[in-house]
């Protein structure tokens, strides 16, 4: 199998970094951590395809004399819907929010009445939802956007106060298959979700409504239109990152996407080992790093501790 080594962009806490990469079948595959070395499929989740010929991918990684490429387990993931393990290697069920679609009234009639409540509150309170592409005016909606909180859901957010170039630049992935889903209340932008289609699956890449405007429910709205164009395209899966994380569960974004008709679906992610250390950490479970082995109360404490701690640093004078 031929690769070619290159280096290409990529985003780390809302910040771009140039760093080393292998192409492996027209995909990139790129090495990080210190103690521990995984290679990964870069922009793994937003691909329409999964990664072909593992078997392959492994020689060539075993084969790196480069330090910045050498790793000690290759991770990747099956493509829904196919749930089934294909490969031999060591496996872990990634668990993945989904909602398995057939009609949008499906979906809409399987809701708790409270959330189709909420839908129907936005149109009412003057929500109008669009889907649009990205141009100048839509790059200036969102730089507001950002800048609406430093904090969200407890942590730091790291597109607040980016420029707009820096807003542009974040926006350039995927435009030949997203749509953009805004919400506007009087002209303005209260909430903006970037839904990337992957063949017969799509995934939301950005999901941002405004808390400043939390009772007019934009969430929701946009949700629904989410669900309705997915429906439209007869897409099988729409996803929304992940139902757990680690031990961390029951978390107020957990129950807003399980009251939004997502559910859990396991899928297969392999961890294949390239050096002796990787046997190790592999038969240890030490690469599912401190979310897999904390217990959800201890994760709980610290997440609250966090976002206290945030709460009183950012909180406005």
């Amino acid at each position: 199998m031929q690769a070619t080594q290159k280096n290409v962009e990529i985003a780390i806490k809302g910040k771009w970094f140039r760093v080393p990469a292998l192409e492996v079948n027209g995909k990139d595959i790129i090495v990080r951590g210190k103690w521990i070395r995984i290679a990964r499929v870069e922009a793994e989740e937003w691909l329409e395809s999964e990664l072909e010929d593992p078997q392959g991918c492994v020689q060539v990684l075993k084969q790196q004399r480069s330090a910045d490429l050498r790793a000690d387990i290759l991770s990747f993931a099956q493509k829904l819907p196919e749930i089934r393990p294909k490969y031999q290697y060591p496996v872990e069920w990634e668990s993945i929010a989904a909602v398995r679609l057939t009609t949008f009234q499906e979906w809409w009639e399987g809701l708790p009445q409270e959330t189709r409540k909420n839908v129907r509150r936005a149109q009412k309170r003057g929500v109008v939802v669009q889907v649009r592409s990205l141009d100048d005016d839509l790059i200036r909606d969102i730089q507001i956007l950002n800048n609406d909180s430093p904090v969200r859901q407890g942590k730091v957010f790291t597109h607040f106060g980016k420029t707009l170039d820096q807003v542009r630049r974040d926006q350039q992935a995927f435009l030949d298959r997203c749509d953009y889903i805004c919400a506007y209340h009087e002209k303005e932008l209260i909430g903006l979700v970037k839904l990337i289609y992957r063949g017969d699956v799509a995934s939301i890449l950005t999901f941002l409504p405004k808390a400043s405007h939390q009772d007019k429910r934009p969430a929701n709205a946009m949700m629904a239109k989410a669900v309705e164009l997915c429906a439209e395209r007869k897409i099988q899966y729409l996803i929304f990152g992940k139902f757990n994380y680690g031990n961390k569960q029951h978390t107020p974004l957990r129950e807003f996407k399980t009251r939004n008709g997502f559910e859990e679906v396991l899928a297969p992610r392999y961890y294949v080992p390239l050096t002796v250390k990787g046997v190790i950490c592999v038969r240890l479970k030490l690469h599912r790093g401190l979310l897999g082995f904390l217990p959800h109360s201890v994760i709980t404490f610290l997440v609250n501790t966090r976002a206290k701690l945030h709460a009183f640093k950012y909180e406005p004078v």
